[in-house]
């Protein structure tokens, strides 16, 4: 089974999120959504008529998003079978969130790797 596929999003922590977005703004260019973030569009080998997303976002570093993590980032990772690969990190013994969250923008899980840092892991829908 292929595991992960590739970066999904980068997620910030910030004591002042308008301050930092408009730093990244100013300085690298990034066109920040009214949403807060990026959405980076790209295709390559494995979905070529498609287009795959990778986001950046800036969050508030009053957020439990994170949690159970206190670091002030959190990375997603783009995964091919969200479900099977659950399953996988459930029988090998890692710290895998029970709640699984489903909709238009595909499926998502969590795991805390031994570091303690939460890792969202993301089933795109098809196409993406």
């Amino acid at each position: 089974m292929k595991r992960v596929t590739g970066i999904g999003g980068i997620f910030i922590k910030a004591k002042d999120p308008d301050t930092l977005r408009d730093w990244y703004r100013r300085h690298l260019g990034l066109e920040i959504g009214e949403w807060g973030g990026v959405a980076f569009r790209w295709n390559d080998a494995g979905n070529p008529g498609g287009s795959g997303t990778t986001v950046w976002s800036v969050f508030a570093d009053s957020s439990t998003y994170f949690a159970p993590s206190t670091a002030p980032f959190m990375v997603n990772y783009r995964v091919d079978d969200l479900h099977a690969l659950l399953g996988a990190l459930r029988s090998e013994g890692c710290a895998v969130e029970d709640k699984v969250d489903e909709s238009e923008y595909g499926k998502f899980g969590w795991v805390v790797d031994p570091e303690g840092n939460k890792i969202e892991l993301w089933q795109p829908p098809a196409g993406q």
